[in-house]
């Protein structure tokens, strides 16, 4: 018997290459058209080509449009990847984009380089959630990841045993969240770390921008989801409003997806409000349209190993001479805490992804933009 293409096993790929043939084949059998942006000069971990795939459905006169995207921090686009796939065959959802002035942009694989070579960062290291800043200002200063840093990215991996006695005294002293966010907020000094932000647009980020200025130059009310996995417990999908956002934004965002959202910006989630996410792309882009947008992050592993894994990454990026076993074996213990293996676990993801994205089509066919944004 032949495998149901909207069966977990067959959403959640098992690398970039084969995320990008389905994602592909799932267009062609929606009759909708891919448009492919290529990173240019870089190939993938299978000598692949590097692309962000784009498609639209719905009215391409539509004044609301929801953009959905997966992979801004690579080896989490699995996730997005399989929501993503799963809606393009979704019939329940075309009747209901064809009964709305509603349109979706579906942006596979935003940072592709991230995703096949299963790192959280781009080719240039840079964490996409930190690069939407005004980098004609002064950049931000993080002395508390300073301080860290040498810590962080060891000489040797596995790390040695006072390096592990050193974070750990550091959490005992300061706290798991002082870490986290010490980690997390983004830092702009260490082009070898975590969390680094970049000196200026990347590849990924002027693309988004692009897509933007391209699809919703027309549009009122723009809605975006921007689907991520690490942080909660495993299977959960916290729903988070990040960036520049205003008080009426992060109301409709309760609004259309349920009073159990999380900001930072009323301290209802662990998150960090990071600066410069790729959220604010679209806040800086369309100041003038009704925004409303959001990160779901579905939960995998406890946050300590989450990072210890992104410090991995990190060391990996700065020893490209390792061991193909060793580097190997860093790639699959960094994906195994991204995306589980489980189809329990991905049954969750999925179901809740249809549900947000549903939410989202039937709060922008609501939506008022006469008034206020």
């Amino acid at each position: 018997m032949a495998a149901n293409p909207l069966s977990p096993p067959s959403l959640f790929s098992d690398s970039y290459l084969q995320a990008r043939q389905r994602f592909a084949a799932a267009a062609q059998r929606a009759n909708v058209e891919v448009t492919s942006h290529v990173v240019p000069g870089i190939a993938g971990r299978e000598g692949e080509t590097l692309a962000t795939d784009v498609v639209r459905l719905g009215s391409p006169q539509a004044r609301r449009l929801l953009i959905l995207t997966s992979g801004t921090h690579g080896v989490e686009g699995f996730c997005g990847s399989a929501a993503q796939i799963a809606l393009l065959g979704d019939a329940g959802l075309k009747a209901r984009l064809d009964a709305t002035d509603v349109a979706v942009l579906v942006v596979h694989a935003i940072n592709p380089y991230g995703f096949s070579w299963l790192s959280r960062t781009n080719e240039d290291n840079v964490d996409l959630n930190r690069n939407s800043i005004d980098f004609t200002q002064p950049l931000p200063v993080n002395k508390d990841y300073a301080e860290l840093h040498r810590l962080l990215v060891p000489a040797t991996w596995p790390p040695s045993d006072d390096n592990v006695r050193a974070i750990a005294d550091y959490i005992a002293t300061h706290g798991e969240a002082a870490y986290q966010h010490a980690l997390t907020i983004g830092q702009y000094a260490f082009a070898d770390g975590l969390f680094y932000g970049g000196t200026a647009p990347v590849w990924s980020t002027r693309l988004i921008r692009t897509l933007i200025e391209t699809h919703a130059a027309h549009c009122d009310a723009i809605g975006w989801i921007d689907f991520h996995t690490g942080l909660g417990p495993p299977g959960h999908g916290e729903k988070i409003c990040v960036g520049a956002l205003d008080a009426a934004e992060l109301a409709r965002a309760r609004e259309w997806w349920g009073a159990d959202l999380a900001s930072p910006v009323d301290a209802t989630t662990v998150a960090s409000n990071v600066g410069g996410p790729l959220l604010d792309t679209l806040r800086t882009t369309r100041p003038d349209a009704q925004v409303t947008a959001i990160a779901i992050e579905y939960g995998t592993v406890a946050l300590i190993d989450m990072l210890h894994m992104l410090r991995a990454d990190a060391w990996l990026r700065q020893h490209p001479d390792a061991p193909d076993a060793q580097a190997w074996s860093i790639r699959r213990a960094v994906k195994s805490a991204f995306c589980f293996d489980d189809p329990v676990w991905q049954g969750q993801i999925l179901g809740q992804a249809r549900v947000a994205i549903l939410q989202a089509v039937v709060g922008l066919g609501r939506s008022r933009t006469d008034v206020a944004a």
